[in-house]
């Protein structure tokens, strides 16, 4: 019956979970498992294994694969704001959940406080002050991101503490 529902829910949508992550912090370890985990239980959940090279812009496949999720849970860890990738996939996925209120965020803090995501402290600061020196600190994709970060730790999520 729940499956049903979720089924139901989930119409319309060409993947249930879109996974959003930095692939050195995580991949090896909790993405892996969590992929597999969904997987089993036959969600379909778009996880991009590429990594980017430096230059290289995110996808259009991507941004659609964005588009065309149901839930997208953003997996933030140390390193995901070096990432100017992940960003862009951060400002992709809170455009969506606004624009389609069926379209859901859910954040994983894995190893990070929510609060230095919120107020850009620590790996979260020097990730973005190395992005202003690159852009710029008036650049539009500044502006985009530190606004994204701080409302996107303000979700209800999950914090996966060190321990």
């Amino acid at each position: 019956m729940c499956m049903a529902k979720y089924e139901e829910q989930s119409h319309g949508f060409t993947y249930d979970v879109f996974l959003s992550f930095r692939g050195e912090d995580t991949q090896h370890n909790f993405i892996g498992y969590l992929r597999d985990a969904l997987r089993q239980r036959g969600i379909n959940a778009f996880f991009d294994d590429k990594n980017l090279r430096i230059g290289e812009d995110i996808s259009p496949a991507l941004l659609k694969a964005i588009e065309e999720s149901k839930i997208s849970v953003i997996v933030f860890s140390e390193n995901y704001a070096s990432s100017r990738w992940c960003l862009g996939e951060l400002v992709k996925i809170m455009e969506c959940t606004k624009r389609n209120n069926k379209q859901l965020a859910f954040p994983i803090f894995y190893h990070v406080d929510p609060s230095d995501v919120r107020h850009q402290r620590k790996s979260y600061g020097e990730a973005m002050v190395a992005h202003q020196n690159r852009f710029g600190k008036d650049s539009e994709n500044i502006k985009a991101w530190t606004a994204v970060l701080s409302e996107v730790a303000d979700l209800k999520g999950h914090h996966i503490h060190t321990g």
